[in-house]
């Protein structure tokens, strides 16, 4: 069975501290995982979570660079008073204004306090019942074949698919969409965000990565040395990690 996405993993120079800025932004909880710091859903840790995607904050040395992710997460609205209400609630936690793309616009663009840019979009049908995220978004040169690549690796079924944007959603039609927007520019530096997948139980991890592989994924030498999980790039070079039970 194709793997599904557990959570999206952000570096951090202070793990706990943008997990905690995560946590408030989401109405979640965080929890301690050794040197990590995991955000999801409130009423005690579900991982892998039946229906969200949750956050994995890992800390590294290194600091965020100047150049955009090409990866975010864009936060859902009920409505305009939402809207407002959220985005205020963001910059008092730590939140600031930042750049992803065109403005203006009738979303409002933030970065965590390390840096790493996310949108607060306005109210959209399409996202009513996502939950706080309403998307993970990545960066493409093209979506199609984004749409190839991810939709035969997951066991997410694809809900548009265009020149200019790509969306799949859990085939329990639950949780946030992911979604490829045809964006100018080529990826230049690892980026700060990436997904981790996880085998369904049962399911042999390795026969997994095989597949990837056959599908265009790349292997990826982060200097992880001997570890339980494998890194992988897609096509595009987005690095994404296959873990282990």
């Amino acid at each position: 069975m194709p793997l599904r996405p557990v959570h999206v993993n952000i570096k951090a120079l202070d793990a706990e501290a943008v997990g905690g800025f995560w946590a408030r932004a989401l109405g979640w909880s965080a929890y301690s995982a050794g040197v990590t710091t995991y955000v999801g859903p409130p009423g005690g840790l579900v991982w892998p979570h039946p229906a969200a995607v949750g956050i994995d904050v890992v800390p590294v040395p290194e600091p965020k660079t100047a150049v955009k992710n090409r990866m975010r997460l864009d936060l859902a609205t009920t409505s305009t008073a939402h809207r407002v209400e959220l985005v205020a609630r963001l910059r008092e936690c730590g939140a600031t204004p930042a750049r992803v793309g065109r403005e203006p616009a009738p979303w409002t663009v933030l970065a965590d306090p390390e840096g790493n840019e996310f949108c607060v979009l306005e109210p959209r049908e399409t996202y009513r019942d996502t939950g706080p995220i309403a998307r993970v978004v990545v960066d493409s040169a093209d979506p199609r074949a984004m749409a190839r690549f991810w939709g035969q690796a997951l066991d997410w079924n694809r809900h548009e698919v265009t020149d200019d944007r790509a969306a799949l959603r859990s085939a329990g039609d639950t949780g946030p969409y992911l979604e490829f927007l045809r964006t100018p520019g080529v990826k230049t530096v690892p980026d700060r965000l990436h997904l981790d997948l996880l085998p369904y139980r049962g399911d042999d991890g390795a026969a997994e990565v095989a597949r990837l592989r056959t599908l265009g994924a790349t292997d990826l030498d982060i200097g992880q040395g001997d570890v339980p999980w494998t890194c992988l790039t897609d096509p595009e070079g987005h690095e994404f990690c296959v873990l282990a039970h």
